[in-house]
């Protein structure tokens, strides 16, 4: 017979990626007693599987393509990446798929740690049975948040489960780089890791369904990263879709709706997320196993006034960062309900409203050229009503991208409301603009009008110049 234990918390995290680390970082530090729940490795997809892996296969990538334009320097990094170095630090930045020190922090901030299958149980229980065969009954005094993520969704094609495909975690966790490798895709984690296996020695083509790549900025930057994955050699083929996918021999053979034929030694498809809630006992208080839960602006799933779901299992933005900061906006949520503040700040930017979801998601998308927005492309300012004009200007007006490289290609695009004269959105592609972005987040998040802006003045010579650029084509 099980053995059943059963503890009273006041908050119960589901969920110990980065997201659920903050909620319980949060709570913990509001003096409320809270559990966290994981089935598989503290610090979640980000840490293994996803941003962190990911960026440090890219990041000699883009060092190698940024020396090669330096004028002097260009010559002496000719030859191949040294893969199997690049792996091994990969290796390092994943700490090696072993959690110890995530659980030391998490043991260091005062939480228990529960591994296993977290699962609702009715309201305010979580149940879980650990690896001693214990089974918990972990009961929330004031709130149970849901930070279970998503997995990767895989397209319905006969027989692809036995052909063993490719998703982001065996892409970014492979061990060796495949001589020919299929992406499907043309969202983000698609370009990444073209731009990465490419570079470590991979033969990649690159499926894409739609017109373009980067579906959801503004199109000058799926053409630019196009233009790069290109010329690296990457073979690109754009409203493409794949109808039948098999392994002969260990060889992928994918069928195109072309009637192409392409051979591979792995294949990944990269066309989508789902939410991790199929198993999460989402029945046993009335809502649909499987689907994503939609919340107010405190991160309370509607209609509860105990359950919360933060990150990118409520779908409002599907980034960690993003997830990270919902998180401090849900733990100070839950630790004033818990004190009994009778009126939160939830109006748009309090410090209980994830406003920033709506209006200022940041982004960067690390190929080469690197591709970086915040808020609004001017397709989606138009469609949500808003009287906008959209000012374009090339990083090759600035100096400091001539410093910075070579033959520097990139281009700046921001979406002024004509009503306030404040920013609704900004765009940048080109070298380097990843560290660029935060500018044009603060801008955007604080409202900052033109004629204010005008006096911000970038240092010379920076890559920064862009933003005197681009006041300047829109002043005329």
């Amino acid at each position: 017979m099980t053995e059943t234990e059963s503890i009273v918390y006041d908050v119960v995290v589901v969920g110990a990626g980065p997201v659920g680390e903050n909620v319980a970082d949060r709570t913990r530090a509001a003096g409320l007693s809270t559990a966290v729940v994981e089935s598989e490795l503290i610090g979640g997809e980000c840490s293994y599987w996803a941003c962190m892996p990911s960026k440090a296969l890219l990041r000699p990538v883009i060092a190698r393509a940024d020396a090669r334009r330096v004028p002097g320097l260009g010559h002496l990094v000719q030859g191949p990446l040294d893969t199997a170095a690049v792996l091994a630090h990969r290796d390092y930045e994943a700490s090696g798929w072993k959690d110890d020190g995530q659980v030391r922090w998490l043991d260091g901030i005062g939480a228990d740690l529960y591994r296993g299958q977290g699962r609702l149980d009715g309201p305010r229980k979580v149940t879980v049975t650990g690896p001693d065969g214990i089974r918990h009954v972990l009961t929330a005094r004031h709130a149970v948040a849901v930070c279970t993520g998503t997995r990767a969704l895989l397209p319905d094609l006969p027989g692809l489960a036995d052909v063993k495909p490719w998703t982001s975690r065996e892409a970014t966790s492979a061990k060796a780089a495949p001589g020919r490798l299929i992406v499907v895709g043309g969202g983000v984690v698609a370009v990444e890791m073209a731009t990465a296996w490419q570079a470590l020695g991979s033969r990649v083509t690159l499926l894409v369904r739609g017109k373009g790549l980067l579906p959801r900025m503004e199109p000058f930057a799926g053409e630019l990263v196009a233009d790069a994955l290109t010329e690296a050699g990457v073979d690109l083929r754009t409203g493409t879709s794949v109808t039948a996918v098999t392994r002969e021999n260990g060889t992928v053979v994918a069928v195109t709706d072309g009637g192409d034929r392409i051979e591979a030694d792995e294949i990944l498809f990269a066309t989508g997320r789902a939410p991790k809630t199929d198993d999460i006992g989402l029945d046993t208080i009335g809502l649909e196993p499987g689907s994503w839960l939609t919340v107010e602006d405190s991160l309370r799933v509607q209609d509860s006034d105990w359950l919360y779901a933060v990150g990118d299992v409520n779908h409002r933005a599907l980034l960690t960062h993003q997830g990270k900061y919902q998180a401090r906006i849900a733990g100070a949520a839950i630790a004033a309900r818990a004190e009994g503040v009778p009126l939160l700040e939830t109006d748009p930017w309090g410090a209980h409203a994830a406003t920033a979801d709506h209006d200022a998601v940041p982004q960067v998308v690390f190929t080469d050229p690197e591709a970086a927005s915040v808020g609004l492309s001017l397709a989606e300012a138009e469609q949500a009503g808003h009287r906008v004009r959209a000012v374009d200007v090339e990083f090759s007006s600035v100096a400091g991208a001539g410093l910075y490289a070579d033959g520097y290609r990139g281009r700046a695009r921001m979406i002024v409301d004509l009503d306030d004269e404040t920013l609704r959105g900004v765009t940048f592609v080109g070298p380097g603009v990843g560290e660029l972005i935060h500018s044009a987040t603060i801008a955007v998040v604080g409202q900052v009008p033109i004629n204010r802006l005008w006096h911000a003045v970038p240092s010379y010579p920076t890559i920064s110049e862009i933003w005197l650029r681009l006041l300047e084509a829109y002043r005329g």
